[in-house]
């Protein structure tokens, strides 16, 4: 994929150029920025960030599988983190501080390998979500009975709940709950400020609030006399080779954790985000260790290996630790707690991936008719073309024979598409080490570039090796899906399906005109300094004075910075012009 910007059309409008410093010597004009003391901007907190991201990452949902492995399942979660998520939030927060205009993904992959590369990332991360959400509907649908306080039935229920409903009754309870999917991406087009609180209260009620229930009730059991399900010894802790098996968990821990740099799209949207971002990235880290540790600690202790079930096992353990408190209608408490949780989720997910790609997509990479938002600055047309999508799929999901075998053959298709998405994202933390050594980052991955090459190479074997075991054909590989062959190759044939229509669509873009006058992406920074795709450049101006006052990404530049340019030769005022716009705004 062509990595350049493939210039401007020649019919783009000209912009008056403004009143600008004079700076002797220099060829470089730059702006007067008029402040406006009275703007108010709508803020994110450190906070806020930090659950949104929780919300998108962690849950107690998790616990179950990874229970199988009993305190074993502690040593995947820290070779996880310390492979796959410390290294992804490391990258993500120095892209971030150093390349904080709007954009997340995009804005940093482009700027690091090219425009085309960067669609291709956040295409794949919108696509992700809707194929994601796709299959609520149809697990919810087979749950529902758990929101009642028949145990028993619930189970005979969700092991088979066409015989209880029909055909037609478990398709209607599917279209209530693809109705409450799109009620939540209405709600998710009302702007960050609608949601952000959803997101911290669903993460505390759904998530947060469980798991001390865990914690506290775990301790009340064993002193009842209990005794763990598993052996909680030193040597437990060295998981058991099972072959190849064992390295397919580890790398499905490793997908456990994506997601981590999913909201950098409301980076801007933070007062100080060179300084907070790392901040709610460390603290995101932390949360998630606890929820994923501790919640499968207890499920492993409760329940025996051998009667552990994905669909109700967490509900049977808070039925037995209510118990302890002669309360086993605890369950019941949770499963409404979940739907906060669910709430905070999937709002998040259907606004930050549609907003990073309504803002390439205004600059130029969409057609007009995808580039529509709201009075809210929400890329409206894209989330609810997101929900016509899943609500198709939701329902080829249900009708097809196979159910288990087509969403294995989904969700491993996507685990390779999203890894492929960390490559890239690896591979430009590194190349921007090189052509942008200068640019000033709030945060720096330690050791310098010997330490980038350390996290990029340790995150780039972590991703491939995610993606070897995601298409390596699984034991039941004839029951679910066929032979061996049959799904290779059906993944592969997915992917490149997938990964061809943001290449077209990149094509297209630089045959026409596309570009919106009045979005709101700045330009690249290659593109500030006047070449047509990611030179080097020993520049050490921030991007934040670069960027400020300049025409939008597609729009001529207008005002020309030096790839040469250092800091101490612009102007005093120019400088804290901007400092003040930020503290201002």
């Amino acid at each position: 994929m062509d990595s350049g910007d493939g210039g401007v059309s020649s019919n783009t409008p000209t912009v008056a150029q403004p009143e600008s410093y004079s700076v002797p010597n220099h060829g470089s004009n730059y702006p007067v920025l008029h402040l406006n003391p009275k703007t108010k901007k709508a803020y994110v907190s450190m906070l806020s960030l930090a659950m949104m991201n929780v919300a998108i990452i962690a849950g107690i949902g998790n616990s179950v599988q990874m229970a199988f492995y009993g305190f074993s399942s502690i040593t995947f979660f820290i070779i996880g983190a310390i492979v796959f998520f410390i290294p992804t939030a490391l990258v993500a927060a120095e892209l971030a501080s150093g390349w904080a205009e709007n954009g997340g993904i995009f804005r940093w992959v482009s700027e690091g390998i090219g425009r085309g590369w960067g669609f291709m990332c956040v295409f794949i991360l919108w696509i992700q979500q809707a194929l994601v959400l796709a299959q609520v509907p149809a697990s919810y649908t087979s749950t529902i009975l758990f929101f009642s306080p028949n145990f028993n039935k619930a189970i005979a229920f969700a092991e088979n709940p066409t015989q209880y409903l029909g055909e037609g009754g478990f398709i209607g309870i599917m279209i209530a709950w693809l109705v409450f999917l799109w009620g939540l991406a209405w709600l998710a087009s009302r702007g960050v400020k609608a949601f952000d609180r959803i997101a911290s209260w669903g993460v505390t009620l759904g998530t947060i609030l469980p798991l001390i229930f865990m914690v506290v009730l775990i301790f009340v059991w064993l002193g009842e006399g209990n005794k763990p399900a598993c052996s909680f010894a030193g040597s437990a802790l060295l998981p058991q080779w099972q072959g190849i098996s064992t390295i397919a968990l580890a790398a499905s821990v490793f997908f456990s954790y994506a997601g981590i740099d999913m909201n950098a799209a409301y980076v801007k949207q933070l007062k100080n985000p060179e300084k907070q971002y790392p901040r709610a990235l460390l603290l995101t880290i932390f949360i998630c260790l606890c929820i994923f540790i501790f919640s499968t600690l207890v499920v492993a202790a409760i329940i025996p290996e051998s009667q552990i079930n994905v669909i109700y096992t967490l509900n049977a353990v808070f039925k037995y630790l209510g118990a302890t408190i002669g309360f086993p209608m605890l369950y019941l408490v949770v499963v409404y707690l979940g739907i906060f949780n669910m709430i905070a989720g999937n709002i998040t997910a259907f606004a930050a991936p549609s907003l990073m790609l309504g803002q390439s997509g205004r600059a130029g990479m969409l057609p007009k008719w995808l580039q529509r938002t709201n009075k809210h600055g929400m890329p409206s047309g894209l989330m609810f073309l997101q929900c016509v999508i899943l609500t198709i799929l939701s329902f080829v999901i249900e009708l097809i024979p196979n159910v288990e075998g087509f969403v294995i053959l989904l969700t491993q298709a996507m685990t390779v598409l999203y890894l492929v998405y960390y490559i890239l994202m690896f591979a430009t933390f590194v190349r921007l080490k090189y052509t942008q050594p200068n640019r000033p980052r709030a945060f720096k991955c330690p050791g310098g570039k010997t330490g980038a090459w350390i996290v990029a190479i340790i995150g780039i074997a972590a991703s491939c090796l995610g993606i070897l075991m995601s298409i390596w054909p699984p034991a039941q590989v004839a029951q679910e899906v066929g032979s061996p062959e049959v799904y290779v190759w059906t993944i592969i044939v997915i992917c490149c399906i997938i990964l061809a229509i943001p290449f077209l669509i990149y094509w297209a873009a630089r045959k026409h005109n596309w570009v919106d006058p009045e979005n709101k992406f700045a330009p690249l920074t290659w593109q500030i300094e006047g070449f047509s795709k990611p030179t080097k450049s020993l520049s050490n101006i921030p991007t934040t004075i670069l960027s400020y006052d300049q025409n939008p990404m597609g729009m001529p530049i207008k005002h020309p910075f030096s790839p040469d340019d250092r800091l101490d030769n612009l102007p005093t005022q120019l400088v804290d012009d901007v400092k003040a716009v930020g503290s201002a705004a």
